[in-house]
């Protein structure tokens, strides 16, 4: 990055639409509340988690298969709050849609906030030329119930520009999670 980390994010999200909708300052309060904070930060970008959830439930007593998943392990719901279960696992999408330029790949990792209560959201990289909404993981780590809050800050994006760009890219690969538009399960 030949600019500052924050303005290079900030010119690739404006001129590139590498992430909408984009938010060119932490936002930390809405309508006079405290909010978990979201938008452009000193080096990343602080995602927001969207209002659509998926919650596991051993309902049916399914067996989780990342070789042949099933829908029927999920609760689905939209709300503006989630309560994950003790011990348990959601999966969310993210309120931007991104498109990672070919040079770029990000890390995605959790909060502060959430992960000083126990919740862990694990994202796995943004490759090269990736797009799409992010499906995201939320796990509660504790004994106890654990409150997610829906279009609030949920996990950061941290960008890398690599010296030059990859052989082959995510789109060239034609990876199974490009484009995502919902939540997506595993894909084997």
């Amino acid at each position: 990055m030949s600019l500052q980390p924050d303005r290079w994010i900030k010119k690739k999200a404006q001129e590139e639409g590498m992430i909408e909708p984009f938010v060119d300052h932490l936002v930390r309060e809405e309508n006079g509340t405290k909010i978990v904070s979201y938008g452009l930060s000193s080096y990343g970008y602080d995602l927001r988690v969207s209002d659509k959830f998926k919650v596991f439930t051993n309902l049916n007593s399914t067996i989780v298969d990342p070789k042949a998943f099933s829908d029927s392990a999920f609760v689905d719901f939209v709300a503006d709050e989630c309560i994950i279960p003790p011990n348990s696992f959601a999966l969310a999408k993210s309120v931007e849609f991104f498109r990672i330029p070919r040079d770029v790949l990000t890390l995605c990792i959790g909060k502060s906030t959430y992960a000083r209560c126990g919740i862990i959201v694990n994202v796995t990289p943004f490759e090269p030329e990736w797009e799409g909404y992010v499906t995201l993981e939320i796990s509660n780590t504790t004994p106890l119930p654990a409150k997610i809050y829906a279009n609030e800050g949920l996990a950061q994006v941290l960008f890398y520009q690599g010296a030059e760009p990859p052989e082959v890219s995510y789109a060239d690969r034609k990876g199974k999670y490009m484009g995502q538009v919902e939540i997506t399960l595993p894909l084997a």
